[in-house]
Order: C-alpha cells, then sequence, then structure tokens
C-alpha cells in the first residue's frame, strides 16, 4: 500500500502541469492564452512575425492573384518645367491588398482589430510609376496598418516628378494633361492585379486636399485600368491617373498682354498726327525703340522650348512686324509730302485714283470741299494780280511824257533824259516787272504742285491707317476670340 502512494507521487511529480498543457495546445492551435503579463499588441506582432517569409506572395495557393487597391489624391502642383517636359507634383498615395498570413481572432488579443507593423517586415508589391524622372523628397512613412482579416493598407505621401508631354501653344490660356501610370514592375496580371479603391466618380472632382493657391489649378481627375504586354510577353496590369491642370492667366495677362495692348493703341493714336510734319516718325520711332524693350523684358518670363513656340510669341512678333510697317508707313507719307519742289505734277490717272474715287470711297468730302475752295481763291487772286499789272503796265506804257508834265508834273523826267533813254528805261521796268510776274507765276505753280502732292499724301495717309486699323482690329479679333474659347473650354 505504501508502494502504491509512492509510485503515484512520483507520477504527479515528473508530469507537467494542466496549464501548461493548455497553452502548448493553445499555440499549436495558433490562439495562445492570453497572459495578464505581456501587453496585447507586442504578444501579436511577435504572434504575427514569429514564422513570416517577406519574400514570398502572402497566399496560400499560388494560383491566388493578389488584388492590389490604389488611390491618388493630388496635393499641390509644385512645379510645371516646359523646358524639360517634367511636372512635379505632391499626392497622397494609398494602396491596399490581402495577405493571407496576417490573420488573427480578436478574441484572443484583447479585441485588437488592427495594427502597425514596419512596412520593411513583411511583404510589399513593387508598384512603381512608369513616368518617373527623378526621385522626389517624399517623407518617409516606415509603417503599415494591418487588419485582423489580413488586410494591408499602405499610406504614404510622395513628391512625384514625372515625363509629361507639355503643350505651350495656348500659353498663358494652357491646360495640361498629365498621366501618372502605377503598374508592377515585375508581377504579371497572373499574380498581381489592380483596381482602383474609390469609384472614378469619386477620384474625378476631388479637391478636398489640394492646396488651391497657386499658379495652377486641377480640374479633375481621371482614372483608367488597362493590360498591356511587351513583345507578346506576359500581360501586365497598369492602372492610369490622367492629372489635368489648367494655369491661372491673371499674371501674364497684367504683365504680359496689357503692356503691348496699350502700346498698339498709342500707335494707332500717332496716326492722328499731321502727316506733313515729322513729329510722327520720331513718335512711331520711339514706340518701336520702347516695344523692343518690353520684349527684351519679357522674353524670361515666357516658357521656351524645342517643340514649339506659344501662341503669345507669334503674337508679339505680329506686333512688332506692324509697328514696323506703320512706320515705314509714315516715312512713305512724309517723304510724300515733303520736297515737293522737285516732284512734278500728280499724274492724272493718281488723281482719278485717289482725289476722285478714294476720297468718295472714304468719305473724305470736307477735305475735297477745303481744298476746291482754296484752289479756286488762288486761281481768282492770281487772275486779278495779272490783270492789274497788266494794265497797270499798259497804263505806264502808253502815257506821253509832256501829258504829265501837263498833269501836275507828280514825275518829271530828268533835265538830261532824252526820250530815246526814257524808252530805254521803261522797257527795263517792263522786263523787270515780267521777270517778278513769272517768278511769282512759278512759285504759285509750285505750290500748286505741293498742294496736289499733299492731299494725295492726306487720301493716301487715310486710306493706309484704316487699312492698318482693319488689320490690327481683325488680329486682336481672332486672338481674343481663340484665347476665350481655351480660358472657358
Amino acid at each position: 500500500m505504501v508502494l502504491a502512494v509512492a509510485v503515484m507521487l512520483l507520477l504527479l511529480a515528473l508530469l507537467p502541469p494542466v496549464s501548461m498543457l493548455q497553452n502548448a495546445a493553445g499555440a499549436l492551435q495558433g490562439s495562445p492564452e492570453p497572459d495578464p503579463s505581456t501587453p496585447a499588441l507586442l504578444r501579436l506582432s511577435d504572434t504575427l512575425l514569429a514564422h513570416y517569409r517577406r519574400g514570398v506572395r502572402p497566399v496560400q495557393d499560388w494560383r491566388t492573384t493578389t488584388t492590389v487597391a490604389i488611390d491618388v489624391m493630388v496635393y499641390a502642383i509644385l512645379s510645371v518645367d516646359e523646358k524639360n517636359q517634367v511636372l512635379t507634383t505632391y499626392i497622397w498615395y494609398r494602396q491596399h491588398w490581402t495577405d493571407e498570413f496576417l490573420q488573427w481572432d480578436p478574441a484572443h488579443f484583447d479585441n485588437i482589430t488592427q495594427i502597425s507593423l514596419p512596412a520593411e517586415s513583411i511583404w510589399v508589391p513593387d508598384i512603381l510609376i512608369n513616368e518617373f524622372v527623378d526621385v522626389g523628397k517624399s517623407p518617409d512613412v516606415p509603417y503599415v496598418y494591418i487588419r485582423h482579416h489580413g488586410e494591408v493598407q499602405n499610406l504614404k505621401p510622395i513628391q512625384v516628378v514625372t515625363a509629361c508631354s507639355l503643350d505651350i501653344y495656348n500659353f498663358p490660356f494652357d491646360i495640361q494633361n498629365c498621366s501618372l501610370t502605377f503598374t508592377s514592375w515585375l508581377h504579371n496580371i497572373r499574380d498581381i492585379n489592380l483596381s482602383l479603391w474609390r469609384q472614378p466618380e469619386l477620384v474625378k472632382f476631388d479637391r478636398s486636399v489640394f492646396m488651391n493657391q497657386g499658379e495652377w489649378e486641377l480640374l479633375y481627375v481621371l482614372s483608367h485600368f488597362q493590360e498591356f504586354s511587351v513583345k507578346s510577353s506576359d500581360s501586365y496590369a497598369e492602372m492610369k491617373f490622367y492629372v489635368v491642370i489648367r494655369r491661372r492667366p491673371l499674371f501674364y495677362t497684367i504683365n504680359l498682354l496689357l503692356p503691348s495692348i496699350f502700346l498698339m493703341v498709342m500707335d494707332i493714336v500717332g496716326f492722328y498726327l499731321p502727316p506733313n510734319s515729322g513729329e510722327r516718325v520720331s513718335f512711331k520711332i520711339t514706340l518701336l525703340l520702347g516695344y523692343s524693350v518690353f520684349l527684351i523684358i519679357v522674353s524670361d518670363t515666357l516658357p521656351a522650348t524645342a517643340v514649339g513656340t506659344p501662341l503669345i510669341g507669334i503674337y508679339f512678333v505680329v506686333c512688332m512686324a506692324l509697328l514696323v510697317i506703320s512706320l515705314t508707313e509714315t516715312i512713305f507719307i512724309v517723304r510724300l509730302v515733303h520736297k515737293q519742289d522737285l516732284q512734278p505734277h500728280v499724274p492724272s490717272w493718281v488723281k482719278h485714283l485717289l482725289l476722285e474715287r478714294a476720297t468718295a470711297l472714304l468719305c473724305i468730302w470736307d477735305r475735297n470741299k477745303f481744298s476746291q475752295s482754296r484752289t479756286q481763291s488762288s486761281d481768282i487772286s492770281r487772275h486779278v494780280e495779272n490783270n492789274d499789272s497788266t494794265a497797270k503796265l499798259n497804263h505806264y506804257g502808253s502815257e506821253d511824257p509832256r501829258e504829265r508834265e501837263v498833269a501836275g508834273g507828280t514825275r518829271p523826267t530828268p533835265a538830261f533824259a532824252t526820250p530815246a533813254e526814257g524808252s530805254l528805261l521803261i522797257h527795263s521796268i517792263l522786263h523787270e516787272i515780267t521777270t517778278i510776274r513769272q517768278f511769282l507765276e512759278k512759285r504759285d505753280e509750285f505750290r500748286d504742285v505741293a498742294r496736289e502732292w499733299l492731299q494725295v499724301g492726306y487720301v493716301l495717309d487715310v486710306l493706309l491707317f484704316r487699312a492698318y486699323l482693319v488689320a490690327v482690329l481683325a488680329y486682336t479679333v481672332t486672338l481674343g476670340t481663340l484665347w476665350s474659347v481655351w480660358q472657358y473650354a
């Protein structure tokens, strides 16, 4: 009897406690009993990472495809480099997938439903952006969120420096469309597939985190899924996000367009200076020099690319060409109305075209009447002067010296003068008067020629001014319409 009791005590001493057996059974089942002395988060992280292999895709069956849902929220447009065709944006990137090796029962771990673990300790899909051209200064977020059913959420901000085909033809009213293509660099679509985290409508007009105070405004973000293959190899999944942005043109309108418009208006106003004065030429030369200095100042503001030239650059060149044409027209008119002494009479066909047809076409009736009245008055005065001088000469030539003595002796002949000498004196006086009359007639003829060329210059100046004005207005209306359509498209 004593021997049987001793054997039983020996067996009890050799057997492990019941609690140890329960803990061992629980460990084998993957659900250890809670230990009040160890924190639940620590026990859970140790349990999840104890036998985890981060180098293997986390699926029980290798035929199962890992679906990665991604989402993009644009936070800011940092820079748009038109010369190098580079867009720098700051985005909030989100992705989640299911890890079948990171699942637990919350009841065994103090009802913990999610935990944050280091991203370096678990498997992370190799999702990259195809348009990457440089590594941005992105903050490092070393943790990911894991839920009890195996969903892994990776949330991080990224400064994205990507290549983008920038079209600057409509500058400063341009709209740019740049793509961000997310794809797995190694795994094909059978291993990793991509999907959209949210609905496309929610992604398109989401500006909740966008900083809308810069030069660019975010219009919308389009999303598109597609499969692609390279040279008939395996297919790969990719998710494209099209970031559509528009430039705010107010700064460029005030600093580029308005000064150019003001200078062109002053050039048009300069046509109201008299064409027979030299002030118009100096005024337009000053405008041309001012516009040249203006183009030198704004040259650094215009975007420069090797692909094309913005329309505003063409606009500045055409404005410069219009100023040169205006100056050339002014020089031609001033040359026409000056130095008329060296010019012949106005040809009859020029009179017919400009002084008759063009005046009727341009409605310059007041100028025509004024010129006719001046011509008639000059002809009348010339006729009166000729008649008066002829009458006086005939009177003095037919008068006898003895009659002058009887009449009062107001013009007595000298005592030593003979009739022959008096006749010679009268002939010399008549010759001098004839010379003076010919000189006056020649001067009047020159004045008539100058007046005719002045009228031709005036009509031609009005004609060229109106043609120039129509060209400037048509050019301005065309550009204004195009820019308005681009601005409010």
